[in-house]
């Protein structure tokens, strides 16, 4: 009677998520669905403090649009202890300077908070954020193709609202029916970059290193370049693997018509998102290539 409740720090995480689960398979209680609530976002302005955005709304409204966040942001992960759900400081983070909060634009954080809980497309200057750091780096991480999906997806979305469809919408791992040309061309520069990694085995600096930036931005001013060295470097591999990555190649290219000038945001996010999915197939999944001539062996990509 007297004694002091136990201390229980995930309780309230346990509820939430309870919660979140009902509304994900349709049985929120009646009540629970009703129940208000109320957002206040608040940024620093000088020696003041100002209001971001008000929100009010109920969970029944709220819950969707959380979760819908987090399914857009799901994509096949690059490492086994990257998180499922990754937090907002982790993923804005990932798009700045030196992995720094300071150095990300400071209205956007609180722009994304907003759209996500009122189930808007994603501010532009997170693509541009995901974008600009993928080229800086030269490396799409787990969290900048999330974030990538994430936007594409959503944008799409209001494209469809609008009949205005241009492309499918992206999963959450490789999609080999995805015909969109940049997503393709991202395909293409991770195949060209695994072919040079199996050709010179502990190798430095990949094709990634020096030709990302161009080949993400003005892919026809690289692509025959990238596309002359592959065959230099296939003819390092064994029958069955170079037969492997001629097949994959005609593939991924077979509905191109030619390389484009010019790649805009969006569609240099598409590039990255291509490429990433790409690179983690080659790694994740086992697919067989065509024996060899010389051994009647089969070989995977990882094994490549």
């Amino acid at each position: 009677m007297f004694g002091e409740d136990k201390d229980e720090p995930d309780r309230a995480v346990r509820t939430v998520q309870a919660l979140l689960d009902a509304t994900k398979s349709g049985q929120l209680p009646v009540g629970e669905r009703d129940v208000q609530f109320f957002v206040l976002g608040l940024a620093p302005n000088a020696a003041r403090i100002s209001v971001r955005f008000w929100i009010r709304a109920p969970f029944g409204e709220l819950a969707p649009r959380i979760l819908q966040h987090f399914e857009d942001l799901r994509v096949v992960r690059r490492f086994e202890n990257d998180p499922p759900t990754p937090s907002m400081f982790r993923l804005l983070s990932s798009l700045a300077l030196q992995g720094k909060l300071d150095n990300v634009p400071p209205r956007l954080a609180g722009e994304w908070m907003r759209a996500i809980l009122e189930g808007l497309p994603y501010p532009a200057g997170l693509l541009n954020a995901a974008v600009v750091r993928c080229k800086a780096e030269q490396d799409v991480t787990y969290l900048r193709a999330a974030v990538l999906k994430a936007w594409l997806n959503r944008e799409q979305r209001r494209a469809d609202r609008t009949l205005a469809i241009q492309h499918a919408h992206f999963k959450e791992n490789l999609d080999m029916e995805q015909d969109n040309v940049p997503y393709r061309l991202g395909r293409l520069f991770a195949v060209l970059e695994r072919i040079q990694q199996l050709a010179q085995p502990g190798i430095n600096a990949t094709i990634r290193d020096r030709y990302y930036g161009a080949a993400s931005t003005t892919p026809v001013s690289v692509f025959t370049t990238l596309l002359r060295l592959k065959n230099a470097h296939l003819k390092k591999l064994s029958d069955g693997q170079e037969a492997y990555f001629e097949r994959l190649i005609g593939e991924i290219v077979q509905a191109m018509t030619d390389f484009p000038r010019q790649l805009t945001l969006a569609d240099q996010g598409r590039f990255a998102l291509g490429y990433y999915h790409q690179r983690q197939a080659f790694y994740t999944r086992k697919e067989e290539a065509p024996a060899t001539a010389s051994t009647n062996t089969t070989t995977t990509p990882q094994e490549a």
